[in-house]
């Protein structure tokens, strides 16, 4: 009979898999579960339920430090830095809508467990170098504590970025310590009109290339601008390439200025400032696009210059919708469904590039059949397999959520 194990305590959680251990039944992991959707379907009957290890254990603003359980709600971690003018750095996206889920539903165990940032990532870093401490437990049962509460207090082995997109399959945190940074007081967007992706992608570059701290930078085509509920985008009813800056009133008017002056050679450039800056930013990170239907959603991540060709190629072959994001670093793509779910055409379009592709929507029987997250080279597959074995030999956390066997 399957069990659903619901601990509030560190004790009953050590105690939850210790005895998942002895019985040598796996666990699958869930917080809120607003990320089930996404990754292969775990080979577990029974249920590790981390939502009651929640709340705000420390904040001190000065310090720019929180501490919290992983059920804690990403909501409400955001709001409470908010309300002293901090926030979450690397964005993290709320792909609930995305997977089928209500929004605001994630955790702040799940932003870390999956890794996901959204477009300030080309700024401010990946959500692992956010993460400065954990306290966990491994599939040994057995308590642990690695990082602390400022990045100098990392000795040794530095497990919090190992465990940050992890999903699950190492251990079970049951405490995070991560980093604030100040919220901007302004935020505004150039937006260049009517590019193709090889132009939009050479505008990003220049602009990524200039010394006034872009912290977004991505290209909407036509289609996908056209469906954007911010109305200056959607009025277009062309492509739009958008370069976001913040910081400082002041000092966002002026470099915000410059850059459209400089990225005028590529083509029109408009402003699009705070509240509708925010919005469209939100839809990107949250991948709004691409909500409300049934196709088939990758997450491809390539060197810039081969986002526009990619995405193409995959446009031609498969008749794929995408937008680029990153600099066109990060292509997202979506298709209709097939028996494959486009894994062979994606995989194939990355043959002798440097880059990688992970699966993230789509129909639970395809990611049970089909490689969702980059397949590994034998040595790597070698070294997740020892490092699966260290944490947890038996086994017994989110098996398969990553990689068959693993």
């Amino acid at each position: 009979m399957a069990e659903t194990l619901a601990p509030t305590t560190l004790d009953q959680t050590v105690d939850a898999v210790r005895w998942a251990t002895a019985e040598e039944a796996p666990l699958a992991l869930v917080c809120s579960g607003s990320k089930t959707g996404l990754g292969r379907p775990v080979n577990a009957a029974n249920t590790l339920q981390l939502a009651g290890l929640a709340g705000i254990r420390l904040y001190e603003p000065e310090e720019l430090v929180m501490a919290a359980a992983p059920g804690t709600p990403l909501a409400e971690v955001e709001a409470t830095l908010d309300a002293k003018g901090q926030m979450l750095a690397f964005e993290p996206p709320d792909l609930g809508p995305l997977l089928g889920v209500q929004a605001q539903g994630g955790s702040i165990g799940g932003a870390f467990a999956a890794a996901l940032s959204g477009p300030r990532r080309i700024r401010a870093g990946a959500a692992r170098d956010h993460l400065l401490g954990v306290e966990a437990v491994s599939g040994r049962g057995e308590e642990f504590k690695s990082g602390g509460r400022v990045m100098k207090n990392v000795t040794g082995y530095d497990l919090p970025k190992l465990l940050t997109g992890s999903f699950g399959t190492l251990a079970a945190l049951t405490q995070l310590t991560f980093k604030a940074l100040p919220r901007p007081e302004a935020t505004e967007t150039v937006l260049v009109d009517g590019l193709d992706d090889g132009a939009a992608v050479a505008a990003l570059t220049a602009a990524l290339h200039c010394p006034y701290e872009v912290s977004g930078a991505a290209h909407l085509p036509a289609a996908v601008a056209a469906v954007s509920g911010v109305d200056a985008v959607r009025a277009q009813q062309g492509p739009v390439t958008a370069v976001r800056v913040e910081g400082f009133g002041p000092s966002v008017r002026f470099r915000a200025d410059w850059l459209a002056g400089q990225l005028g050679r590529f083509g029109h450039t408009r402003l699009l400032a705070d509240a509708a800056s925010d919005d469209l930013w939100r839809e990107l990170r949250d991948v709004a696009p691409f909500v409300g239907d049934d196709r088939i959603v990758w997450r491809l991540s390539v060197a810039p210059h081969d986002g526009p060709v990619v995405a193409a190629r995959l446009a031609q072959e498969v008749q794929a919708a995408y937008f680029l994001d990153w600099g066109g670093g990060l292509v997202w793509l979506a298709m209709a469904p097939s028996e494959d779910a486009g894994a062979a055409a994606v995989r194939d379009a990355l043959v002798g590039r440097d880059g990688q592709a992970t699966l993230i929507r789509a129909p639970e029987p395809m990611r049970a059949s089909v490689a969702a997250f980059p397949p590994q080279a034998p040595a790597l597959a070698a070294l997740t397999a020892r490092v699966k074995e260290s944490f947890d030999p038996k086994r017994i956390l989110n098996p398969g959520r990553m990689y068959a066997g693993v």
